[in-house]
């Protein structure tokens, strides 16, 4: 299946590589291939990309839309990049490229499950060919649970609310349908807050974090990159949300200031040394013309550092 994609902060992300002719990137979220076909065109005959995918659909995408011998494609989870790499003989990367979230394709894709915007099965999954699907966090977890989960993922102020709302309505049949959950946390907001864009936005984003496990790891994953990049390669994070952002931010900041000696001590003790230089000292945020372009861009923030 061949599908669109319009890569967010495409020249920002690659030129924030540095990519050089002969190297070697991982290119962790695949997805629609937008950032990779760039790389890819900056690279001469020995350089190679390894795209990394937990959505099949991306891989076969690849397989459809790149003809080029230089891309490897993993099917699994930018996690475990440290098996991709070993599987495909890879020792060392110039640079590691992280796009996180949802893609176009599977918010765009009504049968995956992502969407308020379509009624369809509720799913959810990046990788469909298993695991467990939102349908089944919402007919199966307690109302202190799923509030956690709208709460603490979605940043949901009327998490409790919502979630009483799901405990009442299945109790009289399941909640299957995107379109059936998505109505249903309307009915939990006060009337005069439906004006304010639509209301499942956050309960959705919630329950897609908690599907995928985005969050879980994530700093682990940054720092199997970090220790895969060659002295002077970079590493480039996309996100789309604060929660992704923060630990982008905190991690990164411990590649650059590792010392966990108390501050009142006149000299580090714990000999740990930085690891990394961050380069963008603020996230780069999209142009306002992409922004224009791309809706779902305009909460998009870069950071990038730099192995030492």
């Amino acid at each position: 299946m061949k599908f669109e994609h319009y890569p967010v902060m495409l020249t920002e992300a690659v030129e924030g590589l540095a990519v050089v002719p002969d190297g070697i990137y991982a290119d962790c979220t695949l997805g629609g291939c937008g950032h990779t076909k760039k790389i890819l065109s900056l690279l001469g005959e020995q350089g190679r990309v390894l795209g990394i995918d937990l959505d099949p659909a991306a891989l076969e995408n690849a397989a459809l839309t790149v003809n080029d011998k230089r891309l490897i494609t993993w099917h699994g989870n930018y996690k475990d990049i440290l098996t991709a790499a070993k599987e495909n003989g890879i020792a060392k990367l110039n640079g590691a490229l992280f796009d996180l979230g949802v893609s176009s394709y599977q918010i765009d894709t009504a049968e995956r499950g992502f969407s308020y915007m379509h009624d369809a099965p509720l799913d959810m999954r990046m990788d469909n060919t298993g695991g467990v699907t939102a349908a089944e966090l919402v007919n199966r977890l307690s109302a202190e649970e799923l509030a956690k989960i709208f709460f603490e993922y979605g940043e949901e102020r009327y998490s409790r609310r919502i979630a009483q709302k799901i405990i009442e309505r299945r109790a009289d049949s399941p909640i299957e349908t995107t379109g059936g959950l998505a109505s249903l946390i309307a009915s939990a907001y006060p009337a005069k807050e439906l004006k304010n864009g639509n209301p499942a936005k956050r309960c959705f984003q919630a329950l897609r974090i908690a599907v995928n496990g985005e969050l879980d790891g994530l700093d682990k994953a940054l720092e199997d990159a970090m220790e895969l990049l060659v002295s002077g390669g970079r590493l480039a994070v996309i996100t789309f949300h604060s929660l992704e952002d923060r630990i982008v931010k905190n991690t990164f900041s411990r590649f650059a200031n590792p010392c966990t000696c108390p501050p009142d001590l006149p000299v580090c003790v714990c000999g740990k040394k930085p690891v990394a230089k961050i380069i963008t000292k603020k996230p780069v945020v999209c142009s306002l013309r992409e922004s224009e372009e791309n809706s779902r861009s305009h909460s998009a923030k870069l950071r990038i550092a730099e192995k030492l």
